[in-house]
Protein backbone atom coordinates (compact mmCIF):
# COMPACT_ATOMS: atom_id res chain seq x y z
CA UNK A 1 0.00 0.00 0.00
CA UNK A 2 1.21 3.50 -0.79
CA UNK A 3 2.66 4.81 2.50
CA UNK A 4 3.07 8.48 1.58
CA UNK A 5 -0.51 8.95 0.35
CA UNK A 6 -1.81 6.97 3.33
CA UNK A 7 0.09 9.19 5.79
CA UNK A 8 -1.27 12.36 4.20
CA UNK A 9 -4.82 11.00 4.11
CA UNK A 10 -4.78 9.95 7.78
CA UNK A 11 -3.29 13.26 8.91
CA UNK A 12 -6.08 15.16 7.18
CA UNK A 13 -8.93 12.79 8.06
CA UNK A 14 -11.68 13.98 10.42
CA UNK A 15 -14.97 12.42 11.44
CA UNK A 16 -16.68 15.60 10.21
CA UNK A 17 -15.26 15.08 6.71
CA UNK A 18 -16.45 11.48 6.74
CA UNK A 19 -19.94 12.50 7.87
CA UNK A 20 -20.14 15.13 5.12
CA UNK A 21 -18.88 12.56 2.61
CA UNK A 22 -21.72 10.17 3.51
CA UNK A 23 -24.31 12.95 3.19
CA UNK A 24 -23.02 13.85 -0.28
CA UNK A 25 -22.78 10.19 -1.26
CA UNK A 26 -26.46 9.63 -0.50
CA UNK A 27 -27.67 12.95 -1.92
CA UNK A 28 -29.96 12.50 -4.89
CA UNK A 29 -30.16 8.72 -4.62
CA UNK A 30 -33.52 6.96 -4.81
CA UNK A 31 -32.85 5.34 -1.41
CA UNK A 32 -29.97 5.61 1.09
CA UNK A 33 -27.10 3.16 0.63
CA UNK A 34 -27.84 0.04 2.68
CA UNK A 35 -24.30 -1.23 3.24
CA UNK A 36 -21.43 0.33 5.16
CA UNK A 37 -19.05 2.57 3.26
CA UNK A 38 -15.53 2.72 4.67
CA UNK A 39 -13.88 5.88 5.92
CA UNK A 40 -11.10 5.61 3.38
CA UNK A 41 -10.16 4.38 -0.06
CA UNK A 42 -7.18 2.06 -0.57
CA UNK A 43 -4.05 3.51 -2.20
CA UNK A 44 -2.05 0.96 -4.21
CA UNK A 45 1.62 1.05 -5.10
CA UNK A 46 2.53 0.51 -8.75
CA UNK A 47 4.18 -2.78 -7.79
CA UNK A 48 1.06 -4.20 -6.12
CA UNK A 49 -1.16 -2.96 -8.96
CA UNK A 50 1.07 -4.81 -11.43
CA UNK A 51 0.87 -8.01 -9.35
CA UNK A 52 -2.93 -7.78 -9.42
CA UNK A 53 -2.89 -7.35 -13.20
CA UNK A 54 -0.55 -10.33 -13.61
CA UNK A 55 -2.71 -12.51 -11.37
CA UNK A 56 -5.82 -11.53 -13.31
CA UNK A 57 -4.17 -12.25 -16.65
CA UNK A 58 -3.21 -15.77 -15.53
CA UNK A 59 -6.77 -16.54 -14.39
CA UNK A 60 -8.39 -15.10 -17.52
CA UNK A 61 -6.06 -17.30 -19.61
CA UNK A 62 -7.72 -20.37 -18.05
CA UNK A 63 -11.21 -19.00 -18.79
CA UNK A 64 -10.16 -18.36 -22.42
CA UNK A 65 -9.05 -21.97 -22.81
CA UNK A 66 -11.17 -23.62 -25.56
CA UNK A 67 -12.00 -26.52 -23.23
CA UNK A 68 -13.21 -24.35 -20.36
CA UNK A 69 -16.94 -24.72 -21.06
CA UNK A 70 -16.71 -28.49 -21.15
CA UNK A 71 -14.54 -28.48 -18.04
CA UNK A 72 -17.09 -26.40 -16.13
CA UNK A 73 -20.31 -28.21 -17.21
CA UNK A 74 -20.71 -29.88 -13.80
CA UNK A 75 -20.66 -26.47 -12.11
CA UNK A 76 -24.22 -25.67 -13.21
CA UNK A 77 -26.98 -27.13 -10.98
CA UNK A 78 -29.50 -28.76 -13.31
CA UNK A 79 -32.47 -27.10 -11.63
CA UNK A 80 -30.97 -23.66 -12.31
CA UNK A 81 -29.64 -24.30 -15.82
CA UNK A 82 -30.93 -21.64 -18.20
CA UNK A 83 -31.44 -22.15 -21.95
CA UNK A 84 -29.67 -20.31 -24.78
CA UNK A 85 -26.27 -19.92 -23.15
CA UNK A 86 -23.74 -17.79 -25.04
CA UNK A 87 -19.99 -18.28 -25.53
CA UNK A 88 -18.59 -16.15 -22.70
CA UNK A 89 -19.45 -14.20 -19.59
CA UNK A 90 -19.85 -10.47 -20.16
CA UNK A 91 -18.56 -9.85 -16.63
CA UNK A 92 -15.76 -11.35 -14.56
CA UNK A 93 -15.05 -10.48 -10.94
CA UNK A 94 -11.88 -11.70 -9.21
CA UNK A 95 -11.50 -11.20 -5.45
CA UNK A 96 -7.98 -11.01 -4.01
CA UNK A 97 -6.94 -10.82 -0.38
CA UNK A 98 -3.90 -8.68 0.46
CA UNK A 99 -1.52 -11.21 2.03
CA UNK A 100 2.13 -12.07 2.64
CA UNK A 101 4.03 -14.76 0.78
CA UNK A 102 6.61 -17.05 2.42
CA UNK A 103 9.33 -14.47 1.82
CA UNK A 104 7.32 -11.80 3.61
CA UNK A 105 6.33 -9.86 0.47
CA UNK A 106 2.89 -8.29 0.25
CA UNK A 107 1.04 -10.15 -2.52
CA UNK A 108 -2.51 -10.69 -3.78
CA UNK A 109 -4.09 -14.13 -3.23
CA UNK A 110 -7.22 -15.22 -5.04
CA UNK A 111 -10.22 -15.73 -2.73
CA UNK A 112 -13.28 -15.98 -4.96
CA UNK A 113 -14.33 -15.44 -8.57
CA UNK A 114 -17.63 -14.79 -10.33
CA UNK A 115 -18.98 -14.69 -13.87
CA UNK A 116 -21.46 -12.10 -12.66
CA UNK A 117 -21.73 -8.29 -12.55
CA UNK A 118 -20.83 -6.22 -9.53
CA UNK A 119 -21.32 -2.54 -8.65
CA UNK A 120 -19.97 -1.28 -11.97
CA UNK A 121 -21.70 2.13 -11.87
CA UNK A 122 -21.90 2.75 -8.14
CA UNK A 123 -18.10 2.63 -8.06
CA UNK A 124 -17.94 5.75 -10.26
CA UNK A 125 -20.24 7.58 -7.87
CA UNK A 126 -18.27 6.37 -4.85
CA UNK A 127 -14.85 7.30 -6.25
CA UNK A 128 -15.99 10.77 -7.29
CA UNK A 129 -17.29 11.45 -3.80
CA UNK A 130 -14.09 10.20 -2.15
CA UNK A 131 -12.08 12.43 -4.47
CA UNK A 132 -14.17 15.50 -3.67
CA UNK A 133 -14.46 14.93 0.10
CA UNK A 134 -10.82 14.06 0.75
CA UNK A 135 -9.01 16.02 -2.00
CA UNK A 136 -7.56 12.96 -3.74
CA UNK A 137 -5.06 14.01 -6.39
CA UNK A 138 -6.02 13.89 -10.06
CA UNK A 139 -3.10 11.56 -10.85
CA UNK A 140 -4.90 8.80 -8.92
CA UNK A 141 -7.44 6.62 -10.76
CA UNK A 142 -9.69 3.63 -10.10
CA UNK A 143 -9.50 2.53 -13.76
CA UNK A 144 -7.19 0.12 -15.58
CA UNK A 145 -6.01 0.02 -19.20
CA UNK A 146 -5.95 3.80 -19.54
CA UNK A 147 -9.72 4.12 -19.21
CA UNK A 148 -11.35 7.38 -18.16
CA UNK A 149 -14.87 7.89 -16.88
CA UNK A 150 -16.05 8.61 -20.42
CA UNK A 151 -14.34 5.65 -22.11
CA UNK A 152 -15.35 3.38 -19.23
CA UNK A 153 -19.03 4.29 -19.67
CA UNK A 154 -18.68 3.72 -23.41
CA UNK A 155 -17.32 0.22 -22.72
CA UNK A 156 -20.13 -0.40 -20.23
CA UNK A 157 -22.76 0.66 -22.79
CA UNK A 158 -21.13 -1.55 -25.43
CA UNK A 159 -21.24 -4.49 -23.00
CA UNK A 160 -24.72 -4.05 -21.56
CA UNK A 161 -26.74 -2.34 -24.30
CA UNK A 162 -24.86 -3.54 -27.38
CA UNK A 163 -26.81 -2.90 -30.62
CA UNK A 164 -30.14 -2.18 -28.88
CA UNK A 165 -31.87 0.89 -27.49
CA UNK A 166 -31.49 1.46 -23.72
CA UNK A 167 -35.20 0.79 -23.07
CA UNK A 168 -34.92 -2.60 -24.82
CA UNK A 169 -32.50 -3.73 -22.10
CA UNK A 170 -33.68 -4.16 -18.49
CA UNK A 171 -31.78 -4.50 -15.23
CA UNK A 172 -33.53 -7.45 -13.56
CA UNK A 173 -33.44 -8.90 -10.07
CA UNK A 174 -35.93 -10.92 -8.07
CA UNK A 175 -37.16 -7.87 -6.12
CA UNK A 176 -34.98 -5.17 -7.64
CA UNK A 177 -36.02 -2.05 -5.64
CA UNK A 178 -35.45 -3.81 -2.32
CA UNK A 179 -32.04 -5.36 -2.99
CA UNK A 180 -29.12 -4.00 -0.97
CA UNK A 181 -27.36 -3.34 -4.27
CA UNK A 182 -30.33 -1.45 -5.72
CA UNK A 183 -28.30 1.75 -5.47
CA UNK A 184 -26.18 0.43 -8.35
CA UNK A 185 -29.25 -0.45 -10.41
CA UNK A 186 -30.61 3.09 -10.28
CA UNK A 187 -27.25 4.76 -10.85
CA UNK A 188 -26.84 2.51 -13.89
CA UNK A 189 -30.28 3.57 -15.10
CA UNK A 190 -29.16 7.19 -14.74
CA UNK A 191 -25.90 6.68 -16.65
CA UNK A 192 -27.00 4.44 -19.53
CA UNK A 193 -30.81 4.51 -19.49
CA UNK A 194 -31.58 0.84 -18.78
CA UNK A 195 -34.81 0.53 -16.70
CA UNK A 196 -34.98 -1.48 -13.47
CA UNK A 197 -37.53 -4.32 -13.26
CA UNK A 198 -38.30 -7.15 -10.87
CA UNK A 199 -38.76 -10.79 -11.86
CA UNK A 200 -42.52 -10.58 -11.29
CA UNK A 201 -42.81 -7.67 -13.75
CA UNK A 202 -41.69 -9.75 -16.74
CA UNK A 203 -44.50 -10.50 -19.18
CA UNK A 204 -44.27 -13.51 -21.47
CA UNK A 205 -46.03 -13.74 -24.84
CA UNK A 206 -44.96 -16.85 -26.71
CA UNK A 207 -41.19 -16.89 -26.39
CA UNK A 208 -40.87 -13.11 -26.13
CA UNK A 209 -40.59 -11.00 -22.97
CA UNK A 210 -42.09 -7.58 -22.27
CA UNK A 211 -42.39 -5.07 -19.43
CA UNK A 212 -44.60 -2.02 -18.99
CA UNK A 213 -43.36 1.53 -18.59
CA UNK A 214 -45.77 4.41 -18.03
CA UNK A 215 -48.58 2.23 -19.28
CA UNK A 216 -46.76 1.22 -22.48
CA UNK A 217 -45.73 -2.38 -23.13
CA UNK A 218 -42.12 -2.68 -24.32
CA UNK A 219 -40.22 -5.62 -25.80
CA UNK A 220 -37.17 -6.87 -23.86
CA UNK A 221 -34.23 -7.73 -26.11
CA UNK A 222 -31.63 -8.14 -23.38
CA UNK A 223 -31.69 -8.79 -19.63
CA UNK A 224 -28.85 -7.27 -17.61
CA UNK A 225 -29.14 -10.04 -15.06
CA UNK A 226 -28.58 -9.33 -11.35
CA UNK A 227 -30.62 -12.29 -10.07
CA UNK A 228 -28.73 -14.99 -8.15
CA UNK A 229 -30.67 -18.25 -8.00
CA UNK A 230 -29.43 -18.93 -4.46
CA UNK A 231 -31.67 -16.05 -3.37
CA UNK A 232 -34.80 -17.88 -4.54
CA UNK A 233 -33.67 -21.33 -3.38
CA UNK A 234 -36.13 -21.20 -0.47
CA UNK A 235 -39.07 -20.61 -2.84
CA UNK A 236 -39.09 -23.67 -5.15
CA UNK A 237 -42.55 -22.82 -6.50
CA UNK A 238 -41.55 -19.33 -7.65
CA UNK A 239 -41.61 -20.21 -11.36
CA UNK A 240 -45.23 -21.32 -11.01
CA UNK A 241 -46.06 -17.69 -10.17
CA UNK A 242 -43.73 -15.72 -12.46
CA UNK A 243 -42.10 -16.19 -15.87
CA UNK A 244 -39.83 -19.24 -15.83
CA UNK A 245 -36.67 -17.57 -17.12
CA UNK A 246 -34.93 -20.93 -17.48
CA UNK A 247 -36.96 -21.73 -20.61
CA UNK A 248 -35.88 -21.06 -24.23
CA UNK A 249 -36.84 -17.41 -24.67
CA UNK A 250 -36.07 -14.96 -27.44
CA UNK A 251 -33.92 -12.77 -25.22
CA UNK A 252 -30.20 -12.22 -24.69
CA UNK A 253 -28.60 -12.43 -21.26
CA UNK A 254 -25.93 -10.04 -20.00
CA UNK A 255 -24.37 -12.10 -18.46
CA UNK A 256 -26.05 -15.48 -18.98
CA UNK A 257 -26.96 -17.01 -15.57
CA UNK A 258 -24.98 -20.21 -16.28
CA UNK A 259 -21.74 -18.21 -16.14
CA UNK A 260 -22.36 -17.41 -12.47
CA UNK A 261 -21.62 -21.08 -11.81
CA UNK A 262 -18.96 -21.71 -14.46
CA UNK A 263 -16.73 -18.88 -13.17
CA UNK A 264 -16.90 -19.51 -9.44
CA UNK A 265 -15.26 -21.51 -6.67
CA UNK A 266 -15.68 -24.45 -9.05
CA UNK A 267 -12.98 -22.97 -11.30
CA UNK A 268 -10.31 -22.64 -8.62
CA UNK A 269 -8.97 -26.25 -8.68
CA UNK A 270 -8.14 -25.73 -12.37
CA UNK A 271 -6.02 -22.62 -11.74
CA UNK A 272 -2.28 -22.41 -11.20
CA UNK A 273 0.07 -19.55 -10.36
CA UNK A 274 1.88 -17.94 -7.47
CA UNK A 275 -1.21 -15.94 -6.51
CA UNK A 276 -3.57 -18.94 -6.42
CA UNK A 277 -4.03 -20.86 -3.13
CA UNK A 278 -3.80 -24.62 -3.49
CA UNK A 279 -7.36 -25.86 -4.09
CA UNK A 280 -8.81 -29.35 -4.67
CA UNK A 281 -12.27 -30.81 -5.10
CA UNK A 282 -12.86 -32.61 -1.82
CA UNK A 283 -13.75 -35.92 -3.50
CA UNK A 284 -10.40 -35.85 -5.32
CA UNK A 285 -8.28 -35.35 -2.19
CA UNK A 286 -6.22 -38.52 -1.89
CA UNK A 287 -4.69 -37.73 1.47
CA UNK A 288 -6.05 -35.33 4.07
CA UNK A 289 -3.35 -32.73 4.89
CA UNK A 290 -1.83 -33.08 8.35
CA UNK A 291 -1.93 -29.31 8.79
CA UNK A 292 -5.69 -28.95 8.37
CA UNK A 293 -5.53 -25.74 10.40
CA UNK A 294 -4.08 -24.16 7.25
CA UNK A 295 -7.09 -25.07 5.08
CA UNK A 296 -10.76 -24.10 4.75
CA UNK A 297 -13.74 -26.08 3.44
CA UNK A 298 -16.05 -24.28 1.02
CA UNK A 299 -19.32 -25.50 -0.48
CA UNK A 300 -19.42 -24.90 -4.23
CA UNK A 301 -23.04 -23.83 -4.39
CA UNK A 302 -23.31 -21.01 -1.89
CA UNK A 303 -22.44 -17.34 -1.89
CA UNK A 304 -21.55 -14.50 0.52
CA UNK A 305 -19.45 -16.84 2.66
CA UNK A 306 -22.38 -19.06 3.67
CA UNK A 307 -21.46 -22.58 4.77
CA UNK A 308 -17.68 -22.02 4.77
CA UNK A 309 -15.86 -23.98 7.49
CA UNK A 310 -12.90 -21.79 8.47
CA UNK A 311 -11.59 -23.84 11.38
CA UNK A 312 -11.82 -27.49 10.33
CA UNK A 313 -12.34 -29.85 13.27
CA UNK A 314 -11.89 -33.62 13.52
CA UNK A 315 -14.78 -35.30 11.75
CA UNK A 316 -15.86 -32.27 9.69
CA UNK A 317 -14.70 -33.78 6.41
CA UNK A 318 -16.23 -37.18 7.16
CA UNK A 319 -19.62 -35.56 7.85
CA UNK A 320 -19.86 -34.10 4.36
CA UNK A 321 -22.33 -36.17 2.32
CA UNK A 322 -21.52 -34.69 -1.11
CA UNK A 323 -17.74 -34.13 -1.26
CA UNK A 324 -17.92 -33.57 -5.02
CA UNK A 325 -19.69 -30.28 -4.21
CA UNK A 326 -16.99 -28.99 -1.85
CA UNK A 327 -13.45 -27.70 -2.21
CA UNK A 328 -10.57 -27.94 0.23
CA UNK A 329 -8.60 -24.73 -0.12
CA UNK A 330 -5.35 -23.56 1.37
CA UNK A 331 -6.16 -20.89 3.95
CA UNK A 332 -5.34 -17.35 2.92
CA UNK A 333 -4.22 -15.13 5.78
CA UNK A 334 -5.02 -11.49 5.21
CA UNK A 335 -2.42 -9.03 6.47
CA UNK A 336 -3.80 -5.87 8.13
CA UNK A 337 -1.68 -3.54 5.99
CA UNK A 338 -3.99 -0.54 5.83
CA UNK A 339 -3.17 1.80 8.67
CA UNK A 340 -6.20 3.27 10.41
CA UNK A 341 -5.97 5.72 13.34
CA UNK A 342 -6.30 2.78 15.76
CA UNK A 343 -4.74 -0.27 14.13
CA UNK A 344 -4.31 -2.28 10.96
CA UNK A 345 -7.17 -3.20 8.64
CA UNK A 346 -7.41 -6.11 6.19
CA UNK A 347 -8.10 -5.51 2.51
CA UNK A 348 -9.78 -7.40 -0.29
CA UNK A 349 -9.67 -6.06 -3.84
CA UNK A 350 -12.05 -7.09 -6.61
CA UNK A 351 -10.87 -6.75 -10.19
CA UNK A 352 -13.80 -6.14 -12.52
CA UNK A 353 -13.71 -7.03 -16.21
CA UNK A 354 -16.05 -6.15 -19.07
CA UNK A 355 -16.38 -8.43 -22.12
CA UNK A 356 -18.64 -7.04 -24.85
CA UNK A 357 -19.82 -9.25 -27.69
CA UNK A 358 -17.28 -9.16 -30.51
CA UNK A 359 -14.23 -8.65 -28.29
CA UNK A 360 -11.68 -11.48 -28.27
CA UNK A 361 -11.13 -11.24 -24.53
CA UNK A 362 -12.33 -9.35 -21.45
CA UNK A 363 -10.97 -5.92 -20.52
CA UNK A 364 -9.86 -5.22 -16.95
CA UNK A 365 -11.75 -2.00 -16.30
CA UNK A 366 -12.26 -0.98 -12.68
CA UNK A 367 -12.03 -2.18 -9.09
CA UNK A 368 -13.91 -2.50 -5.86
CA UNK A 369 -12.32 -2.91 -2.42
CA UNK A 370 -13.54 -4.05 0.97
CA UNK A 371 -12.01 -3.40 4.38
CA UNK A 372 -12.33 -5.76 7.33
CA UNK A 373 -11.31 -6.18 10.95
CA UNK A 374 -13.34 -9.38 11.41
CA UNK A 375 -12.53 -13.03 10.87
CA UNK A 376 -13.81 -12.82 7.29
CA UNK A 377 -14.64 -10.10 4.81
CA UNK A 378 -18.35 -9.36 4.94
CA UNK A 379 -20.99 -7.45 6.85
CA UNK A 380 -21.81 -10.11 9.42
CA UNK A 381 -18.15 -10.35 10.50
CA UNK A 382 -17.58 -6.60 10.87
CA UNK A 383 -20.51 -5.30 12.89
CA UNK A 384 -19.50 -2.62 15.36
CA UNK A 385 -16.16 -1.81 13.71
CA UNK A 386 -15.12 1.43 12.03
CA UNK A 387 -12.78 1.78 9.04
CA UNK A 388 -14.47 -1.25 7.47
CA UNK A 389 -16.89 -1.73 4.56
CA UNK A 390 -17.06 -1.01 0.87
CA UNK A 391 -14.56 1.26 -0.85
CA UNK A 392 -12.37 1.56 -3.96
CA UNK A 393 -8.65 1.37 -4.65
CA UNK A 394 -6.87 4.33 -6.23
CA UNK A 395 -3.58 3.96 -8.09
CA UNK A 396 -1.27 6.08 -10.26
CA UNK A 397 -2.50 6.67 -13.82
Amino acid sequence: MNPSIRKTFNQNFTEEKYADFLVDLNAGLKNPIEFRIAETPVFLTDDFRDKLIQAGNEIVATILNPGFKQQSERAIPEKWRVANENDHSHFIALDFGVCKDKAGNIVPKLIEMQGFPSLYDFLLHLAENYRHAFDIHGNQTIFFNGLSKSSYLDLLRKTIIGPYEPDEVVIMDVDAPNQKTAVDFYITEGYIGTPVVSLAELIREGNQLFYTHKGEKKRIRRIYNRLIFDEIESNPEIFNKVVDIRQPLDVEWIAHPNWFYRISKFTMPFLQGEYIPKTQFLHEVKQIPEDLQNYVLKPLFSFAGQGVIIDIMDGDIEKIQDPENWILQEKVDYVPVLESPDGGVKIEIRLLYLWPDGDAKPTLAINLARLSRGKMIGVRYNKGFDWVGGTVAFMHK
